[in-house]
């Protein structure tokens, strides 16, 4: 694995933009499961509650379902290491954008700030009549489905639902910063869920060097991945990390704690 992190921090560090594309397994080790696999929820949860067409028809048995997921489960997760690497690399210069499949806000909660939120954010609530949007802490959830303070409509969560597009602002600003990319980092992703599965290859054919974190080899393993480190993201990311601004405090005065918050010496 160290020959690894030297290589792909060496490629960073010479990347004139770099661009992260992050999926369920960089939040495993927040608490979040994947949705897919073994441990997966929906060997769990039926999901059905999730599809746009039975939401429409069905809102309280959706919402009962949405809200033990998202917010009594989720609501509890924190960043992790993997989240707080990635956010002060953007601090430090070492990373434009990131790329993410998940809605679990993590990556913001972490201080990241330029953020494509591919399939949405659990975070957000939008009104399916008006679409009028609320950030979901400021809305009681005590009465299901919850309502629009304006015109009295469903509230739905403000993220991609089975059977809904992907928004267009989305997919502008995830193939934007696929194809700037001359280094792409894939964490915690296999390449399963269409169209994000698309993503790494407009970065690959606009000559990007794929760096790929998992702990098992992915779609993108044998195909496009130029360096591929085998470990949780978590683990992998605090080694490149302390690789990557290791060799920066060679060039500058800001240094980098434990927690990954840069700060100045």
């Amino acid at each position: 694995m160290e020959e690894q992190i030297r290589k792909a921090a060496g490629l960073i560090l010479n990347s004139r933009y770099t661009t992260a594309f992050t999926g369920a397994g960089i939040s495993v080790e927040s608490g979040i499961p994947p949705f897919r696999g073994n441990e997966g929820l929906w060997n769990k949860y039926d999901p059905r509650f999730l599809e746009i067409s039975y939401f429409i028809n069905n809102p309280l048995e959706s919402w009962k379902v949405i809200k033990e997921i998202f917010y009594d489960f989720f609501g509890q997760a924190k960043p992790n290491k993997a989240h707080l690497a990635l956010a002060a690399m953007e601090k430090k210069g070492l990373l434009g954008k990131i790329i993410t499949q998940n809605i679990d806000n993590l990556h913001q909660e972490a201080g990241s700030v330029e953020v494509c939120e591919f399939h949405g954010n659990s975070r957000r609530l939008v009104c399916l009549e008006c679409r009028r949007k609320y950030p979901s802490d400021g809305m009681s959830l005590d009465h299901l489905p919850p309502t629009c303070r304006e015109c009295g409509g469903i509230l739905k969560p403000d993220f991609v639902f089975f059977g809904e597009g992907i928004p267009q602002g989305a997919i502008t600003c995830s193939y934007d910063a696929a194809g700037l990319a001359d280094v792409f980092l894939i964490i915690g992703t296999t390449g399963e869920v269409m169209p994000a599965n698309q993503i790494p290859f407009i970065a690959k054919s606009a000559g990007s060097k794929i760096i790929e974190i998992n702990t098992e080899p992915s779609n993108f393993t044998g195909s496009i991945t130029d360096v591929f480190i085998r470990g949780k993201a978590g683990e992998v990311m605090q080694k490149l990390a302390i690789e990557l601004f290791t060799a920066s405090l060679d060039n500058d005065k800001d240094g980098i704690n434990e927690n990954f918050e840069v700060h100045g010496q």
